[in-house]
């Protein structure tokens, strides 16, 4: 048996104070180490067994586990790390068993009973493996679990800590939420409104409430379970739009539960302006006004403290335990006990009904209450950064909603509701309906440019590739994450403080740089190495993009309801700001991978920052940059101004190749969705050409089912991940078949890579390999070619891949897209044009090198890697502050820094330290 001992560490480097709903997370395996899930365990930093519930993310092609599901309840106090074992040594008594009414399952066996996990469809209830029935057997943990039981379409959650009842059909989502035994929240439901017109509060706004069509168990326990619920929302004429995903996420132990939201923008810019979109909750209320108790979250961990009938600060003291009980959140004495006739008097001291927080920018919340809904609001407070979350109850119960990235999300709200009555509805905004409708109409009106002869010339300006009709909203994306949690009684505020803590920065556990490394994952990259005084000056610059970035996004605020998580592409050295008003030079859209370099930035790094930029980059560029509804169903769309604006629809930005590392460091479902949805991707190339601006022959080519056109850079690398994605995670042989099968076509081609492009049959799957020309693009490599490839021929010298002729295409196209137009043509025939990035296109000489053992040529790509990038000269790793009054606040520039550069450098600083670092003092420039 392969001996399994994977530390795991907290992503904060500190075990936090709570875990809320439980931790999940993802640890990499080696190619048949790990036959099934059971054989995994984990012991706490004292060597002690814990409960754990494991299942497999992904499969290496021989079937055996390649990255690992790990979950830990919520029962426990959490250790400072962990360890990932065999089984046999996490306890001999088998800790993580489950019981089932048949006898004793191992941790795992309901999983191995499938070689592969299977998502499930949309009718049944399904764990990650395999696929169990409605009304199929619960699972029984040894201690505290999670159970499931069906309901009619819905379920019956039980945590052991709270109980939840989801109708599974109908306006709500939740139908109750009971704490030992009291029902504390009900009609938990998703609300939102539209208008027809731009204007604010045009009087046509209509509401509508999100109706729940598909309830699917996922997972079934028995630390964690996740419910995956689907529907549109409905307004009151009868139409549907704005299509959802939400998952409901438990562990056992835990009262608090995750409420991941996703939904598609579906409606027509021109016409539909979204005016708020939310999640209520009714919450019943028992208990005297002055018992009542408000909790919403302000600006660093404070909290306003208020009761809807106060006690405090009249001119008659009703007595310090009266007034100390109702700012802690406890009975108050019975009123007959209360001093200065307060009992008596208490009549004239208005209830306060309503409570309402507004964050329609990064900077800047309000705070507001009014005592009914024809009386005005009376401010209570202004401040910066809400941590945005709410608390309403009373002594006998009550309910807490918080948003992540809050006031990063903006325009966001909080909204308490009739709180003097008998049910009070809490509501989170996702978008609030104060701020100005949502606006998602392209930016300009074309400019009179009709044909592509206009909008290539355009295009020389602005950078802008500007279509009409295709710069539409239509089929975008956005997720949310909250918390839920229920409470017996009002809790004291420092419990309150603790769940904002958790819920504005999830915990996460991961694996240590080492054990990533150690396991030859997701690429060529290195721990970080300061032993000479070269490699410690790479590894200064990488810290310098990575910090410079990170600073970025909160000096120039990119946040926002469709911003948060992007960058931008190009800098403005003049304006001191970066270009966010010109055409393709605003936000980036993952062009020259962004997403790659910062999670490689992690893997070797551990650093926490980095972990949530790329975080927030991968839900962004997943859900905003994709088309996941409409004509492009499955393309991303190419940096612009708006997210959606570019014309320039294509796969390289929606290549899974972006959204892996996430998954399995994580498990997140929702990620697994953006890379499945995209398995018949190769089907978009018949409805849209994405070279039909340039292509040479674009008179005679018209997209055929037997022969469409495919580029072997950022076409083929998309297809190539999201087929390796959907294999690896579901077993789809469809997948694995074509994407061997063109790996071998490509190997087959008489210039490889170098054809650049091939004509590819839609229903074999399979290029017409008699193409013999060459064809290159500078751009091919650097959309994730390079790591995909890395991996495909890893799997070839592993024997897991058998596709002839793949491995010597690719050594062939990175050897020589850097060699002499001499070397070029003595083995191609042609030395083909085209040949930019240098530094970025040195990681591929330095994996030519590496693979042969080559130092001549190791030392070639160091020199073109010094060579500097497109844009980037020193200026670019110098932060210089600017002042006002020549910016609005101050901020710092770099000034030759751009967005493909940044992340084109830092990958080919890490790839080529990886892969030849040896060589480094050679190829600087003046060596000798």
């Amino acid at each position: 048996m392969t001996t399994i001992d994977i530390p795991l560490r907290w992503l904060d480097d500190a075990a936090p104070d709570l875990t809320l709903g439980g931790v999940t997370c993802g640890v990499p395996l080696a190619a048949g180490a790990v036959t099934d899930p059971e054989q995994l365990g984990v012991l706490d930093a004292s060597g002690e067994p814990v409960p754990a519930q494991t299942w497999a993310l992904a499969t290496w092609p021989d079937g055996s586990v390649k990255w690992a599901g790990i979950a830990l309840g919520a029962d426990r106090e959490p250790s400072d790390t962990y360890r990932v074992v065999n089984a046999a040594k996490a306890s001999s008594a088998g800790p993580n068993a489950v019981s089932h009414p048949e006898g004793t399952i191992e941790p795992g066996a309901l999983q191995s009973r499938h070689t592969r996990p299977r998502v499930a469809d949309s009718q049944a209830m399904s764990d990650p493996a395999g696929t169990l029935e409605p009304g199929a057997p619960e699972l029984r943990h040894a201690r505290l679990q999670v159970t499931a039981h069906p309901t009619g379409p819905g379920l019956d959650i039980d945590t052991g800590a709270c109980r939840v009842l989801i109708p599974g059909a109908g306006p709500n989502l939740v139908g109750s939420i009971q704490i030992q035994g009291t029902e504390v929240a009900s009609a938990g439901r998703l609300l939102s409104s539209r208008q027809t017109r731009p204007e604010p509060a045009a009087p046509d706004r209509i509401e509508a409430v999100g109706h729940v069509t598909g309830c699917v168990l996922e997972q079934a326990g028995p630390l964690r379970a996740v419910v995956r619920l689907t529907g549109t929302h409905r307004d009151r004429d009868g139409r549907e739009w704005l299509p959802f995903t939400v998952r409901l996420v438990f562990a056992a132990g835990a009262s608090t539960f995750r409420l991941v939201h996703s939904f598609v923008w579906d409606g027509d810019p021109e016409r539909d302006f979204l005016t708020s979109l939310g999640l209520a909750f009714t919450v019943p209320l028992r208990e005297a006004a002055h018992d009542r108790h408000l909790r919403i979250a302000g600006a660093d961990g404070g909290f306003l403290r208020e009761a809807v009938r106060g006690l405090t600060g009249l001119r008659r003291d009703p007595g310090p335990e009266v007034r100390a009980a109702q700012l802690e959140g406890r009975p108050t004495p019975p009123p007959a006990e209360w001093s200065g006739g307060v009992e008596r008097l208490s009549k004239w001291i208005p209830a306060w009904a309503d409570y309402s927080l507004r964050q329609l920018n990064a900077n800047g919340y309000t705070l507001h209450k009014r005592t009914s809904a024809n009386r005005p609001w009376i401010d209570i407070a202004q401040g910066t950064r809400s941590d945005g979350l709410a608390y309403v109850g009373d002594t006998t119960g009550g309910l807490a909603v918080g948003l992540t990235g809050f006031w990063q999300s903006h325009p966001t709200g909080l909204d308490v509701r009739a709180a003097d009555t008998d049910a009070a509805t809490l509501t989170t905004w996702l978008w609030s309906p104060d701020a100005a409708p949502m606006d998602l109409r392209f930016y300009h009106d074309g400019l009179g440019q009709e044909d592509y002869a206009d909008q290539l010339d355009a295009l020389e300006i602005t950078y802008e590739d500007y279509e009409p009709g295709f710069g539409t909203a239509h089929g975008i994306g956005r997720t949310h994450e909250l918390t839920v949690t229920p409470y017996p009684a009002t809790p004291p505020v420092e419990a309150l403080a603790r769940l904002v803590r958790g819920t504005a920065t999830r915990p996460q556990l991961v694996p240590t740089p080492e054990a990533l490394h150690a396991a030859r994952v997701l690429g060529d990259w290195d721990l970080p190495d300061r032993t000479s005084p070269h490699r410690a000056a790479l590894e200064d610059r990488l810290d310098f993009l990575l910090d410079f970035y990170a600073g970025q996004v909160d000096q120039r605020s990119w946040y926002g309801f469709w911003n948060y998580g992007d960058v931008m592409h190009a800098y403005d050295p003049d304006r001191h700001t970066w270009r966010y008003d010109i055409g393709g030079y605003a936000w980036d859209n993952s062009e020259l991978s962004p997403d790659l370099w910062l999670w490689t930035s992690f893997l070797r790094t551990g650093r926490a920052d980095v972990f949530r930029l790329a975080e927030r980059m991968t839900r962004h560029t997943g859900d905003v940059d994709v088309y996941h509804r409409g004509p492009w169903q499955g393309l991303g769309t190419r940096h612009n101004v708006q997210h959606w604006g570019c014309s320039a629809k294509q796969l390289r930005i929606s290549t899974p190749a972006y959204r892996r590392c996430h998954y399995f460091l994580t498990g997140d479902e929702h990620t697994r969705d953006l890379m499945l949805e995209l398995r018949d991707s190769d089907a978009t190339f018949l409805a849209l050409d994405p070279t039909r601006k340039v292509r040479a022959d674009a008179a005679a080519y018209k997209p055929e089912r037997r022969a469409l056109a495919v580029g072997l850079g950022t076409d083929w690398s998309a297809l190539a991940a999201t087929w390796l994605a959907d294999w690896e995670i579901t077993g789809n042989e469809r997948s694995r078949d074509r994407l061997i099968g063109t790996m071998r076509d490509i190997g087959a081609l008489p210039r490889g890579f170098f054809t650049g492009e091939a004509l590819y049959d839609l229903d074999t799957g399979r290029f017409d390999t008699n193409r013999d020309r060459v064809d290159v693009s500078h751009l091919s490599a650097v959309f994730g070619l390079v790591e995909v490839c890395s991996e495909l021929v890893a799997l070839i010298d592993a024997g897991q891949i058998d596709a002839p002729g793949f491995r010597e295409a690719w050594l062939q196209y990175c050897r020589l897209y850097l060699a002499s137009p001499e070397e070029q043509r003595a083995e191609l025939g042609a030395a083909p044009s085209g040949i930019h990035l240098e530094q970025a296109h040195s990681r591929l000489t330095a994996y030519a090198a590496n693979q042969a053992g080559d130092d001549a040529l190791a030392d070639h790509a160091w020199r073109a890697y010094f060579a500097g990038g497109e844009f980037m000269g020193e200026e670019a790793f110098q932060a210089v502050r600017i002042l006002p009054p020549r910016v609005l606040s101050p901020v710092d520039e770099a000034r030759t820094l751009w967005t493909n550069d940044a992340a084109q450098c830092g990958l080919a600083t890490i790839q080529n330290l990886a892969l030849i670092g040896h060589r480094l003092a050679n190829g600087m420039p003046n060596a000798t």
